[in-house]
């Protein structure tokens, strides 16, 4: 153990970004091959399968780290906080990109990884596949975000419920058809709805069984990309140009009226759909999003990834 490198990466946040952050954590690693990788992130459930993390930890559960990684030791941090770069901040750069940047790491295309276990695949199959009825799986994620919002919609990055209800009518008859959502959020009809809240483990793997998928800027796109399987991405305020995926197929909400944000600082609108920032008219809100353009997105929409997505 004395003799023992380490690389010590730590990151904050949501769910997602800890899924985008598996991908620098791979550079991290395959920068300084010598060198244990030690993470401190705030899933780590979602860390302990990963073959190149030697170590993870739950932020704020460290006893005893400093002196076996800090004191006396030969590491190197990777500690930063990389929304407040300049390429992010410009929006010049996938996030994962400006992170390796950040850190001065040589960046060769790595992607999110998620590793879910044989049992736990098995028990996540064992629940779902008895309801499928022998149809192929579309997934539809419509609210998203910290699990104790208690908005029923978040402008910002939700899928308008109009839309969701469009989609799901269109492929009914073909396909099963699950809607994750949080509690509070309107149910499209008669669909399969998983609205409670369910492990990391369980709410990436079930990513896995899906043939189609339908998805907002939260996890379950970073899911996606990181199992390799290309999806529809709906955006709004956020934008794809540095929290999306090449893999994707990125479909952009019509064009925001200019508007003033006076309490904006480094960004322009808030994750969490700030009411005082909506742009839109109600006019507006009739055509966000070209019905025939997700739908022929999603019928072309297969399991194969694109050749060259990084």
């Amino acid at each position: 153990m004395a003799d023992k490198k380490y690389c010590i990466f730590q990151v904050a946040g949501g769910l997602g970004k800890n899924i985008a952050a598996t991908a620098v954590a791979q550079a991290i690693k395959k920068n300084h091959p010598g060198r244990e990788l030690v993470c401190l992130v705030s899933w780590p459930e979602l860390w302990a399968n990963l073959p190149f993390v030697y170590r993870a930890f739950p932020l704020g559960n460290v006893q005893y780290f400093y002196d076996e990684y800090v004191d006396g030791k030969d590491s190197l941090f990777f500690l930063q906080e990389p929304y407040f770069t300049t390429p992010h901040i410009n929006k010049t750069h996938r996030l994962v990109e400006s992170w390796c940047m950040m850190y001065g790491l040589a960046y060769d295309g790595e992607q999110p990884v998620l590793r879910i276990n044989a049992e736990q695949k098995k028990a996540i199959r064992n629940f779902y596949e008895p309801k499928f009825e022998g149809k192929p799986f579309l997934l539809i994620h419509t609210n998203g975000g910290l699990f104790t919002n208690e908005r029923a919609f978040c402008w910002a990055r939700d899928l308008p419920f109009d839309v969701a209800t469009k989609v799901a009518d269109h492929f009914k008859k073909s396909h099963f058809i699950m809607q994750v959502t949080r509690p509070t959020s309107p149910k499209i009809p008669d669909v399969f709805v998983r609205n409670e809240q369910l492990s990391n483990t369980e709410l990436c793997g079930l990513v896995e069984l899906t043939d189609k998928r339908l998805l907002i800027d939260s996890s379950l796109q970073h899911a996606a990309a990181a199992f390799g399987l290309p999806s529809t991405v709906l955006w709004n305020a956020t934008s794809s140009v540095i929290f999306g995926h090449s893999i994707h197929d990125n479909i952009q909400a019509k064009e925001k009226p200019k508007k003033s944000l006076p309490g904006s600082y480094l960004f322009d609108y808030q994750f969490d759909g700030n009411e005082n920032e909506f742009p839109y008219e109600e006019e507006d809100l009739k055509d966000l999003y070209n019905i025939d353009q997700i739908i022929a997105s999603l019928e072309s929409q297969t399991n194969e990834p694109k050749k060259g997505f990084a």
